[in-house]
């Protein structure tokens, strides 16, 4: 089997990256939604939500990459990677994103 094909029939590291991808890229949405909506509540929030879209892009990055790893292990030697970095970045993107939620909402609760 050459490098360049699918390890499985199944194409599991294939959707595997894809559903990364999506989920990064709706973080970034996500993000960018938060931004426009809690422009008003101050610079922090933007801040918060720029990072947010930092983390989303730094996922979708880490992901293809891992992809590509993972693809030559499991041409190589037939197992994979442990996961890691793009987990812990998707998970601080929902943090950002649940703190600037959070800050849109208190900062409405005190006007």
């Amino acid at each position: 089997m050459t490098s360049s094909g699918p390890f499985d029939e199944g194409l599991q590291a294939e959707r595997t990256l894809l559903a990364w991808r999506r989920t990064a890229l709706a973080f970034v949405v996500a993000s960018l939604v938060g931004i426009r909506v809690m422009a008003d509540a101050g610079a922090v929030v933007i801040v918060i939500g720029l990072s947010g879209i930092a983390l989303g892009a730094t996922a979708y990055v880490v992901a293809s990459v891992r992809y590509r790893t993972a693809h030559a292990q499991l041409i190589a030697h037939g197992t994979t990677p442990r996961p890691g970095l793009a987990l812990a970045a998707m998970s601080a993107s929902v943090l950002m994103l649940g703190i600037a939620c959070g800050a849109y909402v208190l900062a409405g609760a005190v006007q």
